[in-house]
């Protein structure tokens, strides 16, 4: 049960490393393909948004398909070497540590494993209310292939 505390409360403050990520903050609904899955359209949902204000950016996922889990990651940064990181876990019990890499108004995430190596850019168009993912993968050090890739469109609700 989550409990209310002032403790470390002068922390919760906005990490202006994280600044650069601000375009993907909102709810987003989400269409895609995959591979896996060819001519099928995946709908789902995105949500990015400050976590202990802002010290940190959070995102929950789902996809309304059985084979993609719903997931929930959180981003942070290290100001010292200047590179952040996501930690991701799912309802599989899958958690995963990724490198985050921000740049105008794009970021890529990316995971290298040799079992499963990942990388995943989201986009923003000119208005923002439009994101473009693009998603890769490689298994077992073999070629890098099309993974999950979605169109996120601003929810106005």
């Amino acid at each position: 049960m989550d409990q209310k505390t002032t403790i470390g409360t002068k922390a919760l403050i906005a990490n202006p490393a994280l600044q650069p990520l601000e375009f993907l903050i909102g709810e987003w609904r989400t269409s895609g393909s995959h591979p896996l899955l060819p001519g099928k359209i995946l709908h789902g949902r995105t949500a990015f948004a400050w976590h202990e204000g802002g010290a940190f950016l959070i995102m929950r996922s789902e996809v309304d398909a059985p084979q993609f889990p719903d997931g929930v990651a959180i981003i942070g940064s290290d100001d010292v070497a200047g590179t952040f990181a996501m930690t991701y876990f799912d309802e599989r019990g899958i958690s995963r540590l990724l490198e985050v890499a921000p740049g105008d108004r794009t970021v890529t995430w990316r995971r290298d494993n040799p079992e499963l190596s990942q990388s995943l850019t989201i986009s923003a168009e000119p208005g923002g209310d439009r994101l473009i993912s693009k998603g890769k993968m490689s298994e077992k050090g073999g070629p890098w292939v099309d993974d999950l890739s979605q169109i996120f469109e601003r929810d106005a609700r």
